[in-house]
């Protein structure tokens, strides 16, 4: 079966380069495509840095060392560049960067649980509570769309270039698709393109966005200009047309090929990366931006990498903290270094952070952090963002806020803003049922020298 075949099926599409690699690409949905309003916004790429699971803030980004024992936990905080800052000495790359980076210490919400918490993240809005039994299907058409997909239902494109990526992989329990991964209610057409193998691996290769050797692009486009002519005389289900034309777009740009094949990266730069999941996720996501990707999604880690409820130190600083703080600090160079710092906005955070206290569960032995959305940190860059600052404070225990909190939908709100659309812009579902895009307030604290 040829590449062109295979992706003007119906259903979603897998595009395989061997073993190395699989894509998911949607077919259109029924969802309108109503004008963005709001203030054009410096970003023209957003990369959301997902570390899935909630990471520990006491044992990362907000250290208590001056806390009790059962609080403090195991690591000792280092100073950053920023004159009174500290942060873990897991860290170091990062506390040499810090004056890139806005440092908010007062997330906050109310949602303890990974799936909804997650939801919140990924879209900027709450999980509908008629959700019910589908958290036991692959996925559920009742989510909030996650910020490619609306930006895809707001600002379509005719040029090859999907409006989201996400990598390395969804984020997938057995049956169960974790919740705002994808389009929800605006349909399959609008869900993100989806990378679902490691690209630290060997075998990583996007070969088959490329026409097969020995293909006539000629006669390619001919075949295409015949579909056209069939379907303008109403001939035919317009969604499925509509997929055609978004798989020969695909073949036609060589952009978002090119940007899979790492392999032409000179090794130094993918070392400086690290050869791990992390380093490699990164790297292409600055590929991808380059090649004028508008949201990319990079999940730092498997589900519930950084849900640290036994071996919380052990796991941060053998691999989750290291292998982050690598990643970081190659992207923030080389987004600055190509020119491409101040056209994106780079969000660093998880669904949640970790309980003050130290537990130990139930037939364990090595102690470890549960879940707690009552305050965390993220890390926010790039995109007009002015850094080098400390935004918010938790109470002395890290267990709850003592400033201005912001929650998963300000930051949803602040992403929107970033590409200048307007939380309050309106999108329709299949049954055209209007609804604001997110329902939060962006964090203009984050653009503001104060």
């Amino acid at each position: 079966m040829t590449l062109l075949s295979t992706l003007i099926r119906r259903d979603f599409l897998k595009v395989g380069a061997g073993t190395a690699v699989g894509l998911a690409i949607p077919r259109p949905g029924t969802a309108r495509t109503p004008t963005a309003g709001g203030p054009e916004g410096k970003a023209k790429s957003v990369i959301l840095v997902n570390l899935t699971g909630g990471p520990s803030h006491i044992d990362s980004l907000d250290m208590k060392p001056d806390a009790p024992a059962e609080v403090r936990g195991e690591f000792r905080p280092i100073a950053t560049a920023v004159p009174g800052v500290r942060i873990c000495e897991h860290l170091p790359q990062l506390s040499v960067r810090m004056k890139r980076w806005a440092l908010v210490r007062s997330l906050s919400h109310g949602e303890n649980g990974h799936l909804p918490g997650t939801h919140r993240l990924l879209t900027g809005a709450t999980m509908p509570n008629q959700r019910g039994t589908d958290l036991d299907n692959v996925l559920s058409r009742r989510d909030w769309p996650c910020y490619g997909a609306a930006l895809n239902a707001l600002r379509p494109r005719r040029d090859g270039i999907p409006n989201g990526v996400t990598l390395p992989h969804a984020l997938i329990e057995g049956p169960l698709t974790w919740p705002g991964q994808h389009g929800g209610f605006l349909g399959p057409g609008h869900d993100p393109m989806l990378v679902t193998q490691d690209p630290n691996s060997a075998t990583f290769r996007m070969d088959d966005f490329s026409l097969p050797s020995g293909t006539d692009p000629a006669r390619v486009e001919q075949r295409r200009d015949l579909l056209e002519r069939l379907g303008s005389g109403g001939a035919g289900d317009p969604a499925f047309r509509e997929h055609q034309r978004h798989a020969f777009e695909l073949l036609a740009s060589g952009r978002v090929a090119g940007a899979f094949q790492l392999d032409r990266e000179p090794v130094k730069v993918r070392d400086r990366y690290g050869r791990n999941p992390f380093g490699q996720s990164l790297l292409l996501a600055r590929r991808l931006v380059q090649a004028g990707v508008p949201i990319v999604q990079a999940n730092m880690g498997i589900v519930q990498s950084w849900d640290t409820h036994v071996d919380n130190w052990g796991r941060l600083k053998t691999r989750l903290l290291p292998w982050l703080d690598q990643a970081l600090a190659a992207l923030a160079d080389e987004l600055e270094a190509v020119g491409l710092w101040d056209q994106t906005f780079v969000a660093v955070l998880g669904e949640f952070g970790r309980t003050p206290k130290v537990s130990t569960l139930p037939g364990e032995t090595i102690p470890g952090r549960d879940h707690w959305a009552h305050v965390y940190s993220g890390l926010f860059a790039g995109g007009g963002v002015v850094g080098g600052r400390v935004i918010g404070k938790s109470d002395k225990g890290g267990a709850v806020p003592v400033s201005t909190s912001y929650t998963p939908f300000d930051v949803g709100a602040t992403i929107y803003q970033a590409f200048g659309v307007d939380p309050e812009t309106e999108i329709r579902d299949a049954q055209n049922r209007p609804s604001r895009v997110c329902s939060g307030t962006p964090m203009d604290v984050l653009f503001r020298n104060t």
